[in-house]
């Protein structure tokens, strides 16, 4: 598998449809996540962040108009707003041109297919995290993790961290950590 010629399209869908039926779950909104610095509410801020700048990025609009944390929703309503939002990203990414012309991205410049890997990447950890703060079970489908895992070992590489990387170094998985808790741990984070 290889970000630069697979589809990640339809992975990205499935995690959005994951982190979709975790939201109900998100009760608490004041818990701690395992997200450095992010309660339950900024978590789901953020998640929905990571849609709406997907969205934008697809339509070729400026990503930081998208603030990091996307604040004002009301509580009742985070699910359907997370919901709409990632479908009107996903629509967006439809056109098939889009995954190899260059977007921009908080991380740089890159072809459309790799600013999906990254939004996929950033919404199955950010779901682990919402899964782990909010007490549901914190593993995607094992075989979407593990396609998520392999494309961020390639595109973010353990001795690439810190600085204008916004990922703590790489965690060592516990003995019997799922695809996900582990794709969460090269993203620096732990349990």
């Amino acid at each position: 598998m290889t970000t630069t010629t697979t589809d990640p399209r339809p992975h990205y869908a499935s995690a959005i449809d994951w982190v979709c039926t975790l939201l109900p779950g998100a009760t608490d909104l004041d818990a701690p996540t395992p997200c450095a610095g992010f309660d339950v509410r900024a978590l789901l801020g953020h998640l929905l962040t990571t849609v709406e700048r997907a969205h934008v990025v697809g339509e070729g609009g400026d990503v930081h108009s998208v603030p990091l944390v996307i604040t004002g929703v009301a509580d009742e309503v985070w699910a359907d707003t997370y919901r709409a939002a990632a479908d009107k990203a996903l629509a967006v990414w439809t056109d098939d041109a889009l995954l190899d012309s260059d977007v921009v991205v908080p991380w740089g410049t890159v072809p459309g297919r790799g600013a999906l890997w990254g939004y996929l990447n950033e919404t199955l950890v950010h779901g682990w995290d919402l899964a782990v703060a909010t007490g549901q079970d914190p593993e995607a489908d094992p075989d979407l993790a593990a396609v998520a895992l392999g494309a961020a070992q390639g595109f973010l590489p353990a001795d690439l961290r810190g600085g204008p990387v916004p990922f703590a170094a790489v965690v060592e998985p516990r003995e019997g950590a799922g695809p996900t808790e582990r794709l969460a741990n090269w993203s620096g984070r732990t349990p």
